[in-house]
């Protein structure tokens, strides 16, 4: 009896916390595991084709590696994408950068990856094609030899609006601090459709923006019937890059916030309660007492 008794009080606890972490709605889109439901296409390569198994999972990380490489010619860069698509969310990485970059490596490439949203389907993707038409959330990092914001906004064949101005230039710099390279940091993307786009290092908002669209340059080789200038980016997939340097990815989460944009009232208390369990989870723990 005590046996049955402690089975169902164990099967209500499980049951229990499931519901809780239903209710929370986040969905970790990397499961620590392996690569499921994630797609990969690096140029050059027909998709899936994961050149020297460039984007893996070892120790319970996401990585981007080059040790298969001799070098990074041809322009190799390459995008690993989930393979469902989003249209209004918070999507979260946690990441930090380690060992040497790839020779040949471009220099704006040092400690540097990206999330990249509103992304046109990998499958739409022509083989030689360098990067997805989409937004993409830098993620950076800072060293002795280079210091630089993080969470700056660059636009690959797409363009945006800050202040109710047209931005066509390539990359637009936020208002964040640097990121030390070997420091986990946690950078998050605030995407409503194709409205307002808000990009998060830590607990600040460093970048607004709004109104994405398909347009200007900065993408190549790509299939003409798919940039259609002028077209809003209501929705698309997320990818990750590979840009020559390794990266390391021990979170990829996000929170789908598509069945309350019909009800702002809502929406504007579940933003809210979003930002501020993340205060409260990257609040520094306070020192114990000295004895």
């Amino acid at each position: 009896m005590n046996k049955l008794i402690i089975a169902l009080f164990l099967l209500c606890t499980i049951t229990a916390r499931s519901q809780q972490n239903k209710e929370k709605g986040w969905i970790q889109l990397f499961n620590g595991k392996d690569l499921k439901n994630w797609d990969v296409k690096i140029a050059g390569y027909p998709l899936n084709d994961n050149f020297a198994n460039t984007f893996r999972v070892e120790d319970g990380l996401l990585k981007v590696s080059y040790d298969g490489y001799d070098s990074l010619l041809k322009n190799r860069y390459g995008h690993i994408f989930y393979k469902k698509k989003f249209s209004a969310y918070l999507v979260a990485v946690e990441y930090r950068f380690y060992g040497s970059q790839v020779k040949d490596g471009p220099e704006w490439a040092y400690l540097n990856n990206g999330i990249m949203l509103a992304c046109q389907s990998p499958q739409s993707m022509m083989t030689d094609q360098d990067y997805p038409i989409s937004i993409e959330c830098q993620l950076l990092g800072s060293d002795s030899t280079v210091t630089r914001t993080n969470g700056n906004v660059c636009t690959p064949g797409t363009n945006i609006m800050i202040d109710n101005k047209l931005i066509t230039q390539h990359c637009t710099g936020s208002a964040s601090s640097p990121s030390p390279r070997d420091e986990w940091t946690r950078v998050e993307a605030l995407v409503l459709g194709d409205s307002i786009i808000k990009h998060i290092v830590g607990t600040d908002t460093v970048l607004v923006y709004e109104k994405p669209t398909i347009g200007g340059g900065n993408v190549n080789n790509y299939d003409p019937a798919v940039k259609k200038d002028g077209q809003p980016l209501k929705d698309g997939y997320i990818a990750l890059q590979s840009e020559s340097m390794p990266t390391e990815f021990r979170k990829v989460e996000l929170f789908d916030l598509e069945p309350y944009m019909r009800d702002p009232a809502k929406l504007a208390t579940i933003i809210k309660k979003l930002q501020h369990r993340n205060d409260k989870r990257l609040k520094p723990k306070a020192e114990g007492k000295k004895q």
